[in-house]
């Protein structure tokens, strides 16, 4: 599995006063070479756009990805790696934070179902928990106990926690024989639900070239399959992020470097518009691939980044519907910006480069979006996550 699958993750948390300070996690790949040891924690002045020195909160192996409890003081993060307890399947780990100095316990581990997971989310209820599974191609849903701890996932006579995807291509690969031979589950995210019994799950595909719908009952914590779309052949849909209005959203394709723009109806997401986000001039895509995708809280900015072309894209979304305009690319400052992360209020972009071992802090724009580089990047081991807290 090549680099893309390490991850930067941000939680957006309500805008920050002028001044504060909030507590920050980096999560980490914790592979040979990179002096990585787990996840680090430091602060972030929210009025200058700085970070303290980042210090250990937690020794973990490749915690490629975190995601936030929405009311207790409990982080959780995948271990990315192909086995676990003896099984051919990741781990997903509950930590308690300490909100003081931002340091980590371990409160258990869980099966993710399948091997390299490799991103999360919470439901806003805190009720449950789902792991996209990279190497395994499914997705699963572990509950959650009332005091934020990890339940295994259920298989039985009610349903199963676990969503196996399954090759649609009649026995042929895909446009990239290395790395659609098989199904790739990318990531997951929650739609707006009708009702909170049922929730529906948006799961990008990089193996079959689909963004998948399928349904969540919060109260058993299983899966059931749904609906899907097909983006072009070859795009590698990666990641994906929503609208504020809940009406529409986009996903970043990793392998032709392009975004994708959905309208959502509540049953199904309905492809509208490809671009690319590579500038004209960007002839030589050796090397280079698509990576994390964020809406502005304000809803009305897209951003994307290039790992290889080492950038950021920068998109004004339309007033209504799922179009975009190309605004630019702005040179990262990092090597291989594996993820950013808008920060709490809207006022910075944090760009990871996982190869360059830095974190760099970019001002936006709030009239028309676009980048500038604020201070001296940080020095982070490996960085693949940022999360933020107020």
């Amino acid at each position: 599995m090549m680099n893309a699958l390490i991850c930067l993750a941000v939680l957006l948390v309500p805008a920050a006063a002028a001044g504060e300070e909030v507590l920050v996690w980096f999560g980490t790949y914790t592979r040979p070479g990179t002096g990585s040891e787990g996840i680090y924690t430091a602060r972030f002045d929210t009025d200058r756009g700085r970070f303290s020195e980042p210090v250990l909160a937690a020794s973990a192996r490749n915690p490629s990805f975190l995601a936030a409890h929405p009311r207790l003081p409990i982080l959780y993060a995948v271990s990315e790696v192909s086995g676990s307890d003896g099984k051919p399947a990741g781990a997903v780990t509950a930590f308690e934070l300490d909100e003081r100095t931002g340091r980590l316990e371990d409160r258990g581990a869980a099966s993710s179902g399948g091997a390299g997971p490799c991103h999360l989310a919470v439901d806003p209820a805190g009720t449950m928990l789902l792991v996209a599974n990279y190497g395994g191609g499914s997705v699963a849903c572990l509950g959650l106990a009332t005091d934020g701890r990890l339940a295994p996932i259920v298989s039985g006579e009610r349903g199963s926690g676990l969503l196996q995807h399954e090759g649609d291509r009649s026995g042929e690969p895909g446009v990239d024989p290395t790395r659609q031979a098989n199904p790739h589950a990318h990531s997951v995210d929650l739609l707006p639900g009708r009702d909170a019994a049922t929730r529906q799950v948006v799961v990008c595909d990089l193996g079959l070239d689909r963004v998948f719908v399928h349904r969540c009952q919060a109260d058993r914590a299983t899966l059931e399959p749904g609906t899907s779309a097909a983006t072009a052949a070859g795009a590698g849909p990666r990641h994906f992020a929503l609208h504020p209005d809940g009406m529409r959203g986009w996903c970043v394709n990793e392998l032709d470097l392009t975004v994708t723009g959905f309208e959502w109806d509540g049953d199904e997401l309905i492809p509208r518009q490809t671009l690319s986000t590579l500038p004209p001039d960007a002839a030589d895509r050796r090397g280079c691939s698509g990576a994390e995708i964020s809406v502005h809280p304000a809803g009305r900015f897209l951003y994307t980044s290039n790992r290889g072309h080492d950038s950021i894209a920068m998109f004004r979304i339309a007033a209504a519907g799922p179009a975009l305009e190309f605004l630019g690319a702005e040179p990262a400052r990092v090597k291989t910006p594996r993820h950013f992360a808008i920060a709490p209020g809207g006022r910075f972009l944090v760009a990871a480069g996982q190869d360059s071992g830095s974190v760099t802090v970019f001002a936006i724009d709030q009239a028309t979006g676009r980048l500038s580089v604020v201070g001296e990047s940080l020095t982070v081991p490996a960085p693949v996550c940022v999360l933020f807290r107020p």
